[in-house]
């Protein structure tokens, strides 16, 4: 067996990528894990319209009866939305989902690594997975997936409620370059500001897309790391949402939370204490994120005049 045995690339993507029109990745857990039904539909089509506005091809990446899509049609994202219990998806979860037939979301990690086998170059999501705040042995899988895959990732950085300091830590070992877009400081998903370098600040995509062709060029092989901070008007205080998140912690570790549980609890007792408004700038930074990672697709496409592989 190999990858094509279970990869099904979608005829709009694949006729994209064979003519070299400009492909995003789109990644799918935030459809199944991430937000609650309709946001999570709602959230999915209005990223791809985004990307589409810019003459770029959005392809939504799953895996749906125990094979990898590449590109989804309206109504198997209303499925996926709309499932009450599936897969979360990361590299380790491909070989049981698709040997059980199951359905499920790709996270940061999976997406990559489906999109790279596609052959689509750049991938647009909300916040990296990274290290745990109190569990340094706990780092998320997207960080590794990072350091071997030759994607631009577009995000707003890491996930708030992780050790930015320490995430950043292991990205710089792993050989990831991290690019701000407009900004030298790494943005804190649901705020602008961090107090955390990035390596390079970039004013255009057409910068992002030339550094990305350089380091690739050069014969590395991992991501690159592209931090655009959330929209300013969505953007919420950076001391204001760091008490709440050490708050949401706290009761976490009393409650006794690990591990695969203690994102999606964090991540909802959040948005119970911002009264919804981290929720807004999640949404917000999600589809500033597809605008930014169109722009980056369109700069490849044009600088390197060669048809990705399918």
């Amino acid at each position: 067996m190999s990858i094509n045995n279970f990869l099904e690339i979608a005829n709009p993507i694949r006729k994209a990528l064979f003519s070299g029109k400009p492909v995003v990745a789109l990644e799918s857990a935030v459809i199944t894990h991430g937000l609650p039904y309709p946001y999570n539909q709602q959230l999915a089509f209005e990223m791809e319209d985004t990307i589409r506005q810019h003459n770029v091809e959005p392809a939504t990446i799953a895996v749906l009866n125990g094979k990898i899509r590449v590109g989804l049609s309206p109504a198997e994202i209303e499925r996926l939305a709309k499932m009450k219990h599936c897969r979360k998806i990361s590299r380790r979860d491909f070989g049981i989902a698709l040997s059980q037939s199951e359905s499920g979301g790709t996270t940061v990690a999976g997406t990559l690594f489906a999109a790279h086998q596609a052959g689509i170059r750049v991938f647009a999501t909300g916040g990296i997975g990274g290290v745990h705040r109190n569990a340094p042995f706990d780092v998320s899988a997207d960080l590794h997936e990072l350091s071997r895959t030759p994607l631009v990732v577009v995000c707003a950085g890491a996930k708030a409620i992780l050790d930015l300091p320490a995430t950043l830590e292991v990205l710089e070992t792993l050989g990831v370059p991290v690019i701000g877009y407009q900004s030298e400081e790494f943005p804190a998903f649901y705020s602008r500001q961090s107090g955390l370098k990035v390596n390079l600040a970039c004013l255009h995509a057409s910068e992002i897309a030339r550094v990305a062709l350089a380091h690739w060029g050069a014969g590395i092989h991992s991501a690159v790391l592209v931090a655009n901070p959330p929209p300013a008007e969505h953007a919420l205080p950076a001391e204001e949402i760091e008490t709440i998140i050490q708050q949401a912690v706290r009761q976490a570790e009393q409650m006794g939370i690990h591990g695969a549980a203690v994102t999606p609890y964090l991540l909802e007792k959040v948005n119970q204490l911002t009264g919804g408004a981290s929720m807004q700038a999640n949404l917000a930074l999600l589809l500033n994120n597809g605008r930014l990672a169109a722009d980056i697709a369109i700069a490849i496409s044009e600088m390197s005049g060669a048809s990705p592989r399918v």
